[in-house]
């Protein structure tokens, strides 16, 4: 905990050293900075990052991101980072080409409480790559994902900044739907499904509406071509303005447009039929997706469905909370997932810190640091167990780390202390309102 002087002091010459910084260091000699990096910029400029905590916040910032926790996407969490100590959290999940990732973060406090929100394409075996960038002063960030893979989303606050935050992750799609939805549309065959006896796969999705049911542009763009051909039949395609592929309308009834011509979004490019190589089938539009390298799965850029994130149900009395588990054989789970890899079984009354709260589950720091989620059901507060009298003079400790942590006080023979969790060799303990480690 930050001495309350030392706090006023070191927040006074943040704001003044901060605000009134003008130079641009290293980082800002070509290229434009990220929110983030402008912050690290000013920090390095105003003679912070020479400093413990400076250094610790430049520090963390790189530890985060390369140590995220996995996710799947909806996602919705709420954590806290304590002003005491540089914090930041990163998450990694899947995204598919064709969607709109959605990432809404709100805050308590609302004012002075910044959150650096930076968003990484994974790139082994090279560093990650900074894909898009905010800070929490507006409420959504929007980020199409134009090629798909692992991304890694890192949250981290301003140095001494301390608040709850909830983040929010889901996924739509970045076009429109191409069939009105006055024909009560259904997509009812996809991508890959066999086609001519499994002679061919299917490359794009059908949608299957009354005959003569508007099919629509998706997107504001230009009519590239009008034309016959023997599998699609009546076809269009189109390109959207300032993307680096085609739209294909296949087995139209009729085409409404011409080559060349401008369209908007919600336009009739055509009716739905069943012309070309579907003359046997209902009516429907075949809707594809044409690449410089072929065909590509359409469906995200379209899907219709956007699921919510779950609601968060573990109890957020324990952020920010040094709790314990409760049972013998406790799983911490590299998701918020029973059917996830279990990383670490843990026993009875292991000492955990929670940083945030996921649907039931609790996102949690072993003391030395690896993380994972864990049940809420899983866990209590580290109250007290039972009171231990000591046996030997024992050095109370910051952490359980008795060649490297820093001595608290020092505990005499014959003192109780209460115990409050265990790790390894050491044992949680409280004395006289001072909670530290001991050895076993």
């Amino acid at each position: 905990m930050l001495k309350p002087t030392y706090k006023l002091l070191l927040f006074t010459f943040l704001a003044i050293a901060i605000t009134s910084c003008s130079k641009r260091g290293p980082l800002a000699l070509f290229k434009k900075l990220s929110p983030h990096d402008a912050y690290a910029q000013k920090l390095q400029d105003a003679g912070l990052g020479n400093t413990a905590m400076g250094a610790a916040w430049l520090r963390q910032a790189d530890e985060t991101l390369n140590n995220p926790l996995n996710i799947n996407i909806p996602y919705k969490e709420t954590g806290y980072f304590p002003a005491e100590k540089p914090a930041g959290t990163a998450l990694r999940f899947d995204a598919k080409r064709g969607q709109k990732l959605r990432i809404a973060i709100s805050k308590k406090p609302v004012a002075n409480f910044t959150i650096y929100l930076d968003i990484f394409q994974e790139q082994l075996p090279q560093p990650p790559k900074l894909a898009a960038s905010a800070d929490t002063l507006g409420a959504m960030l929007e980020f199409e994902v134009k090629q798909a893979g692992k991304y890694i989303l890192r949250l981290q606050p301003e140095l001494l900044r301390s608040g709850e935050y909830t983040l929010t992750i889901t996924a739509g799609p970045t076009l429109g739907f191409p069939v009105a939805a006055s024909g009560k549309p259904r997509i009812g065959s996809f991508w890959g499904d066999g086609r001519d006896e499994g002679g061919r796969k299917h490359e794009g999705v059908d949608i299957f509406a009354p005959k003569r049911t508007p099919a629509i542009a998706v997107a504001n763009g230009t009519v590239t071509s009008v034309t016959v051909n023997n599998l699609g039949g009546n076809v269009v395609f189109m390109r959207p303005d300032n993307e680096d592929y085609n739209l294909y309308y296949a087995h139209l009834d009729v085409q409404l447009v011409q080559p060349g011509q401008n369209v908007l979004t919600g336009d009739t490019i055509g009716l739905v039929g069943n012309t070309g190589n579907a003359r046997t089938t209902p009516a429907h539009l075949h809707f594809g997706i044409y690449t410089n390298s072929g065909a590509i799965d359409p469906l995200a850029f379209v899907d219709r469905e956007v699921k919510p994130a779950l609601p968060i149900s573990a109890p957020l009395i324990n952020l920010n909370a040094t709790v314990r588990t409760t049972g013998k054989n406790s799983k911490m789970y590299n998701l918020p997932s029973d059917q996830a890899l279990a990383v670490q079984t843990l026993g009875i009354n292991t000492a955990l810190s929670v940083n945030a709260a996921t649907d039931g589950w609790y996102k949690v720091a072993l003391p030395d640091g690896q993380q994972g989620f864990i049940s809420s059901k899983n866990v209590t507060g580290a109250d007290h167990i039972r009171n231990i009298t000591l046996k030997t003079n024992q050095p109370l400790y910051n952490a359980p780390d008795s060649a490297n942590a820093p001595r608290k006080k020092l505990l005499n023979a014959g003192e109780k202390v209460s115990l409050r969790g265990v790790y390894n060799n050491y044992l949680l303990v409280q004395n006289d309102g001072e909670t530290g480690w001991i050895t076993k």
